[in-house]
């Protein structure tokens, strides 16, 4: 239950959602939980929820015409300027708050190869957590 918890924070908190995943690992890394398998967990989690926007952006341009659309084309235009701009590398800063979760769903727009995409949200993803336990175990544990 508790990992499970865990995973669907971690995932809701890499869609568009307002969510946050960090709270819910210190709190179970203080309650002396595995951070191996905390980390692992929510790792896994985070870097599914993005890659549930990749596929969203992906799929989102075949409803651009609709009066629904909920992004701009001046807003999609400047997005995929964006990322053109700064290519794949700036999915290493997919694990920042507020541009993190929309570049993840840019890349799928831009059709960035998943081959390519989750290596790099891996990195990015993970990292966040490795740094946030260590730093919760180091100065808090």
């Amino acid at each position: 239950m508790v990992y499970g918890g865990l995973f669907l924070a971690a995932f809701l908190a890499a869609t568009l959602l307002p969510m946050q995943s960090e709270a819910a690992l210190v709190a179970l890394l203080l309650a002396d939980y595995p951070p191996w398998l905390l980390v692992a967990v929510a790792s896994t989690g985070n870097v599914l929820g993005s890659t549930l926007n990749w596929w969203l952006g992906r799929e989102l341009l075949r409803f651009q015409g609709r009066r629904w659309f909920p992004v701009s084309p001046a807003a999609l235009t400047r997005a995929q300027h964006g990322y053109g701009r700064w290519g794949r590398w700036s999915l290493l800063l997919s694990w920042m708050p507020v541009i993190g979760d929309p570049l993840t769903l840019v890349a799928g727009v831009m059709r960035e190869p998943l081959r390519v995409f989750l290596p790099l949200v891996v990195v990015a993803k993970a990292g966040r957590y490795l740094v946030l336990a260590w730093a919760t175990l180091r100065y808090l544990g």
